[in-house]
This record gives C-alpha cells, sequence and structure tokens, in this order.
C-alpha cells in the first residue's frame, strides 16, 4: 500500500488538495546529487604522454557511470604565460590532475593548498606525479612523484616491503624509472577499503609503465595496490606502490601509478579503480560498488 502526502492549498480563496507520493520523494532524496569533477591537463613534458587523447578517454570512463559531472579545464601551452592561469577549485568535489608542466604562479598554488586542506578532492594520474617537483605542499598532497627534479632532497624512495612501506633514506640519486611498457601484476593490500572492495587479490593490468624510484615525504600515505615487474623487463623486482591514498588537512588525495596512454587506461582494471577512487577523493565514499564480469584475472589482462 502506497501512503500519500495531504496538503491543503489555497488558491484564490480555493482550498485544494494535492497528493504528494511518499515514494516519489524518497526515491528523489536516495539520488545522490552528481559529483563535479574538473579534469585539469593542457601540459606534459614527455611526448608520450598525450593529455589530448587521454583526457577525453577519462572523461567518457567518468560519464558512463552517471555518477559525475565533469568539466575540463585546460592550462596555456608550455612556455606560455600562466600568471593569470587560476581555475576556480572551489567549484568542484575533485580535481582529477592528467597535467605535468609548466609551475603555476603562487596564488594558484595557494588556491589548491587552501581547497585541499579545507576539504577538497584530488586524484593524481600517472604523470601529473612527476610535476611540480620543488613545490613541497604538492609533494605532501601526492605521497611521492619521480622526474621534476627530486633527488633524495625530496624524500626516501619508497616502496612496499614486508607488509608495509618501506622508505630507503640510504640510496642517493634521482627519483623516477620504469620497466618496459608491459603487463603486470597487481596485488590488492587493501581489500576492505571502499576502492578495493570486492576486486580480485591478483589481477593483471593491461600494458603499462610501472613507476619505480619513487621518492617523496611519503606521509599519511595507506596503500591500496602494489605492481610488480620481472627485471627481466627492466623491473625492480619489488613491490612498487601503484594505488594508494593520501590525507592532506581535511583532503582526500587517490593517487594512481597508472595510465600512460590510452591503451593503458582502457585496462577495467585502471577504469573501475580510477571510477571509485575520484568518488572517494570526492566524498569519502565510494557507491560504484559493482565488480564488471571482465575484470582481469590474475593471468588475463581486460581491456575495452
Amino acid at each position: 500500500m502506497k501512503w500519500t502526502k495531504l496538503i491543503a492549498v489555497c488558491l484564490l480563496g480555493v482550498c485544494c488538495i494535492v497528493h504528494f507520493s511518499d515514494a516519489a520523494d524518497a526515491a528523489a532524496e536516495a539520488e545522490p546529487a552528481k559529483v563535479k569533477v574538473m579534469i585539469l591537463d593542457g601540459q606534459m613534458k614527455y611526448k608520450g604522454h598525450k593529455w589530448d587523447e587521454t583526457t577525453p578517454v577519462m572523461k567518457q570512463i567518468l560519464d558512463e557511470t552517471g555518477r559525475f559531472q565533469v568539466e575540463v579545464v585546460t592550462s596555456p601551452k608550455r612556455g606560455e604565460p600562466n600568471e593569470d592561469f587560476q581555475p576556480d577549485f572551489s567549484k568542484y568535489d575533485v580535481i582529477v590532475m592528467n597535467y605535468e608542466g609548466d609551475d603555476w604562479p603562487e596564488k594558484t598554488q595557494k588556491a589548491l593548498e587552501t581547497y585541499m586542506a579545507g576539504g577538497g578532492g584530488l586524484v593524481i594520474v600517472h604523470a601529473a606525479d612527476n610535476a611540480f617537483g620543488t613545490w613541497q605542499q604538492w609533494n605532501e598532497m601526492i605521497g611521492f612523484g619521480g622526474w621534476g627534479g627530486r633527488t633524495e632532497a625530496s624524500g626516501p624512495m619508497i616502496w612496499w616491503q614486508d607488509g608495509k612501506i618501506f622508505r630507503d633514506t640510504e640510496t642517493k640519486g634521482k627519483g623516477g624509472t620504469h620497466g618496459q611498457n608491459a603487463d603486470f601484476l597487481v596485488t590488492t593490500r587493501d581489500p576492505k577499503h571502499p576502492i578495493m572492495k570486492g576486486l580480485p587479490e591478483k589481477w593483471m593490468h593491461a600494458k603499462d609503465e610501472l613507476y619505480s624510484k619513487m621518492r617523496g615525504p611519503g606521509k599519511n600515505m595507506h596503500v591500496l595496490a602494489t605492481g610488480w615487474q620481472s627485471p627481466d623487463q627492466r623491473g625492480t623486482g619489488k613491490d612498487e606502490i601503484c594505488l594508494f591514498t593520501v590525507t592532506y588537512g581535511k583532503g582526500r588525495v587517490f593517487h594512481t601509478t597508472f595510465g600512460h596512454d590510452t591503451k593503458s587506461i582502457s585496462c577495467v582494471g585502471f577504469i573501475v579503480t580510477f571510477q571509485r577512487g575520484t568518488e572517494w577523493a570526492a566524498t569519502g565514499k565510494v557507491t560504484l560498488t559493482e565488480v564488471p564480469e571482465d575484470f582481469p584475472t590474475e593471468t588475463q589482462t581486460s581491456s575495452r
């Protein structure tokens, strides 16, 4: 039996009874507001990182869920004046960084710091962790990074060892390298986290760069998954951290080192963790809990 609300409404002296369905009200209340997403792109230092190709695919991946409202903000080209580049971060629930380019003006850096400290969301995709090597607060937000002038002064090299984060404070030298662009095995390290819940313990990620020798402050990092690549493929043979979260003030960061190119981000493993990670960074929760039938297995990659 459906219950309805009866409300008396007086119009020009005539009283009318208006019926409202509780069921309709409940359905409206249950429908969450769309998560407002900014994908920020426009520059990559390495020609193999083609933001103009990967951004449309990232947008499509988010759009297809119906959970997100996505806008793309593109910076000036490399080397062009960017003093007036001041995105309004406050309009969005989460910022997806697909950018590895010129340093921003200080006022833009401060705006992102304020946004994150106050509870904003941030998603770091692949080469975005190469950006802003000397911006200390950025390095705090992203946990670790590579290239961009990073050395031991930027922080220790960080990987996963003996069931926990390992920080190598002894090794000196530049941060950031990777093996062959190839399929590699991913191991879930926190199956209870909303981003990873229900996913296989081990699964194959389709052809990508597995970042290693990453450096940074490594504060407030929570590891979700690691990747492994054989030295035969120029890998380190270590469990490299590839999916993790960072807490920065009241803000939430989801960091994925996956996503070298359109082939990499077409992996179903990337798609699912990117969708979930973006929602989590924005809201602290994940409603996109379905595990698709075509999710990769321990022995087989899967792409769309």
